[in-house]
């Protein structure tokens, strides 16, 4: 992917068409924002959340719908993984509020995991920092950079191994009932992410997850699964999309039913 000149000027960085016009898609499908939110990206340092980042601050300059936007670490202070070197780009070159956590949550899963993975300890303890940082600051939209080949992922894992239809959701209110969560990545490809990513300079910070790297992953294992996949059938993801549309849809939570419809984010402006 390489850059035009409008979309890489001296001072910021514009997401291409590519790219925007799937975002733009899924979040007036899902109904994702509304006037006044106040949101706030997990941003993990990873191709994916800093990509999305960029992309909402693009939204928050020219979007119908006006709203808040900061972004949110947790550093889980795991030996050869420093998020640090964001402090400095996200507050000077992106210009959004920045919130820094940190926790040993090596040593909190010594203590006081039970029968599951690490991966999973740390997503859960991660995800409670940042509902807790959330609060504490009065964000009520949590935003998330998983892509349309983590749901693809997440949805062949569920029934490969627990024989169930289920994925990760687009838009959804958690049980608290305070925070609404939204993944405006969920049309784009892992690769459109890598390669703007790439083309923009963006600051990834190597080896996302060093804890979960270290050993193969069953993830992965569905990752290179679908890829083999894709190579005979081109249309796969789209097919994918399609059969998972009953479950990236809330159906939990009928106050989002009530959200007001977007207007002009799915049209490719």
């Amino acid at each position: 992917m390489k850059l035009t000149k409008k979309e890489r000027t001296k001072d910021w960085i514009k997401p291409p068409k590519a790219i925007m016009k799937p975002v733009g898609r899924a979040m007036a499908q899902f109904k994702m924002l509304r006037d006044g939110d106040r949101v706030m990206l997990g941003l993990s340092g990873g191709k994916d959340s800093l990509a999305l980042l960029v992309i909402l601050k693009h939204l928050q300059r020219h979007a119908p719908v006006k709203f808040e936007l900061a972004a949110c670490t947790i550093d889980p202070e795991i030996p050869g993984f420093d998020p640090s070197p964001l402090k400095e780009w996200v507050e000077q070159k992106i210009g959004v509020q920045y919130f820094y956590e940190s926790e040993d949550l090596v040593a909190l899963a010594d203590k006081h995991m039970k029968g599951d993975s690490f991966c999973s300890f740390c997503s859960r303890q991660k995800r409670g920092k940042l509902y807790t940082t959330c609060r504490r600051e009065g964000y009520n939209v949590l935003a998330l950079a998983q892509h349309l080949d983590d749901l693809a992922e997440s949805f062949i894992m569920s029934a490969f191994n627990a024989g169930q239809l289920r994925t990760m959701k687009a838009h959804y209110l958690n049980d608290d009932g305070d925070i609404r969560i939204i993944r405006p990545l969920v049309r784009v490809r892992e690769n459109q992410t890598r390669d703007f990513a790439t083309a923009a300079g963006l600051p990834v910070i190597p080896d996302n997850c060093p804890a979960c790297y270290a050993k193969p992953q069953q993830r992965q294992e569905m990752k290179q699964l679908l890829l083999a996949q894709e190579q005979k059938n081109k249309h796969l993801y789209a097919n994918l999309w399609t059969a998972m549309q009953p479950l990236i849809a809330d159906d939990n939570h009928d106050g989002l039913a009530n959200l007001d419809e977007l207007t002009g984010l799915g049209n490719g402006k």
